[in-house]
């Protein structure tokens, strides 16, 4: 609801375009850094304690956003927000640790389904709210509201968190197993032993365990996972490209007015959203194999993308950009999945916050690639898109998927 009214607002207090696009950017510079740490620390403090944490001091920046009347306190009330809104990614990695591995990407596409429906609502009930007097800080009052509704949900609703293990068909939560011929005194003995070493690994202060978890995920990432975050990168900077200059080409390119075009990118992310429900069918026909259906999502993507670039008429861009929604939402999902596949369930958060740093690092570089490309012609931002696109596909057409039994082990503390 906030989100598309911040650039109006900041300007209404006085701000200059320069000083409010640099306002605007810093939000994405916390959310870069503080990603991946509010990630390792869900992993370490748990879900429930993270997540209502993040909730509260996020609602305390919308309702410092609401009380904000200079550029000072606008920019004041951005920094909780910018540090602590991880809420979905937390959200992300809690549901991964409930469900099994062939669960996981369905159940995650379902809750991405279920965002992207609050996205596509979100704006049209803050810009009928911002026609009102005070419509920004009634907004943002909202906003807060809903943000201490959550957290009222996190605290009573009755959850515990999952207790995680692997075996060959997912993940164990909370169940122990007993293996043939031992005794129920050799096994209560076996839990005493686990429940001291478990009060050692405790015994050391948090942030200890999210330092250590950093150093970890550092080593997996740079040597056992490069290729999927930058798969991850470019398919993303890829699709950032066709978004960026999507109003100012089609003008261009077809005449089409502006709100013309917004109603082709509501309609878009409509279907977007309905993505989810087609996921479940779609691996069951791909045998669970998140691999090849990412392979081959990002190549539908890339020849969406390519031909979106060359369309004659806009019945050709109407086609592209309906397919480019189903593509695009089911690769993000793919993505993801892939990431704690290959990384191992026992550090979800910092996998995730990983995988939303590396979007954020995307976010930063698109616009001036864009920019660039746009210099050429208004089909340059899609058009290097296409490039990006297929050198991911290149990528995950030469490296294989590997089993996070294999990795995981190194994301475990010591």
């Amino acid at each position: 609801m906030v989100v598309p009214l911040l650039s109006l607002h900041v300007k209404s207090l006085g701000a200059s375009p320069t000083v409010a696009g640099i306002v605007g950017s810093s939000y994405g510079v916390l959310q870069l850094f503080s990603s991946t740490l509010v990630g390792c620390w869900s992993d370490v403090a748990g879900r429930r304690a993270s997540l209502l944490v993040c909730i509260l001091l996020s609602a305390l920046g919308y309702l410092l956003l609401g009380a904000a009347t200079n550029v000072f306190l606008f920019v004041l009330a951005r920094v909780p927000a910018g540090i602590f809104k991880h809420t979905l990614s937390i959200s992300r990695a809690l549901l991964s640790d409930l469900v099994t591995e062939k669960e996981r990407p369905v159940v995650i596409g379902q809750f991405n389904t279920a965002s992207s429906v609050g996205f596509t609502l979100g704006p049209v009930v803050g810009g009928c709210l911002a026609e009102l007097d005070g419509g920004f800080y009634l907004t943002a009052f909202i906003c807060f509201s809903v943000f201490i509704l959550n957290a009222g949900l996190v605290w009573l609703l009755p959850w515990s968190e999952a207790k995680l293990g692997r075996t060959g068909n997912g993940l164990r939560l909370g169940k122990t197993h007993v293996p043939s011929g031992e005794s129920d005194c050799e096994v209560q003995e076996a839990a005493v032993t686990r429940g001291a070493r478990a009060r050692g690994k405790t015994a050391r202060p948090p942030w200890v365990g999210v330092l250590s978890a950093l150093q970890d995920m550092k080593s997996l990432v740079f040597s056992e996972m490069w290729d999927v975050f930058l798969v991850r990168l470019l398919m993303a900077v890829a699709v950032m490209l066709y978004y960026s200059n999507f109003v100012l080409a089609l003008e261009e390119r077809f005449g089409v007015r502006p709100k013309v075009t917004g109603y082709l990118i509501s309609y878009s992310s409509a279907l977007g959203a309905t993505a989810g429900f087609a996921l479940g069918p779609l691996l069951r026909l791909y045998k669970h194999d998140s691999h090849a259906l990412l392979l081959h999502s990002s190549a539908l993507t890339c020849t969406l993308l390519l031909l979106y670039s060359t369309a004659p008429t806009m019945g050709a861009v109407v086609f592209s950009s309906t397919l480019l929604s189903f593509s695009t939402a089911i690769g993000r999902t793919c993505i993801t999945d892939l990431q704690l596949s290959v990384g191992g369930a026992q550090a979800s958060g910092a996998l995730i916050g990983v995988g939303q740093s590396v979007t954020a690092v995307g976010r930063i570089i698109a616009p001036l690639l864009s920019g660039v490309a746009q210099e050429v012609s208004p089909c340059g931002p899609p058009s290097l898109g296409v490039v990006l696109a297929l050198v991911a596909i290149f990528i995950m057409s030469l490296n294989k998927p590997r089993s996070s039994g294999d990795v995981s082990d190194k994301l475990k503390s010591e």
